[in-house]
């Protein structure tokens, strides 16, 4: 025997039908599919019969059967985050582990994921950037960001090196006066950085 589905309107054999609505409305477990992926792509979480007005309700456990793994998977995180959409919470900042971690209280600047044990900021939610200020972080350029990249701002500043300001490459100083000449040829102050065309600096007044 057949039945005729009321979304694509096809005549569909009757182990194709879709039962577990709680309703009298008849559709194929491929339209039922389709239609949960819908909603769910327009962030839709409590998902019901797609009769208007209708009161027929579905949940993750009555689909496992039609909907793939990845649709199934997608729902019961989205429901999950929409129980804890009062609850202050991030996410791990390493992409490989990019985890829902629950911000308990006053999170310290020092945290740790609990997933993959790396370190990370719990004040501003990026890699941990030791010795250096969330405010001093958020200022860095993109490329500049890696754990790399913060080891070495770390020892130029425990170095007291200097950045040319056009090209950023960093400057040491072992004597002289302040007037530098970076490898790009620029010239600025070892003091402020503020480009030099003479052997004073009129921001330093030195």
């Amino acid at each position: 025997s057949k039945f005729t589905c009321e979304i694509c309107a096809d005549d569909k054999p009757r182990n194709h039908l879709f039962t577990k609505l709680g309703c009298a409305h008849s559709y194929c477990t491929d339209c039922v599919s389709k239609y949960v992926a819908s909603r769910l792509q327009n962030n839709v979480t409590k998902i019901t019969c797609p009769a208007a007005g209708c009161e027929g309700g579905l949940e993750p456990e009555q689909c496992g059967s039609v909907l793939p793994k990845q649709v199934l998977d997608r729902w019961g995180d989205a429901l999950c985050e929409a129980l804890l959409l009062g609850i202050p919470k991030m996410y791990c900042p390493y992409r490989e582990c990019r985890a829902m971690l629950l911000v308990e209280g006053s999170c310290g600047a020092e945290s740790e994921c609990p997933y993959c044990r790396r370190m990370l900021c719990g004040q501003c939610g990026v890699p941990w950037h030791s010795g250096m200020t969330c405010e001093e972080f958020g200022k860095l350029k993109v490329e500049e960001r890696s754990s790399e990249d913060l080891l070495m701002m770390n020892l130029a500043r425990s170095m007291k090196w200097m950045r040319c300001s056009r090209c950023g490459f960093f400057v040491e100083r072992t004597e002289g006066c302040l007037f530098m000449t970076c490898r790009c040829r620029h010239t600025f102050c070892y003091s402020c950085g503020a480009t030099l065309t003479e052997h004073y600096c009129r921001v330093c007044r030195r």
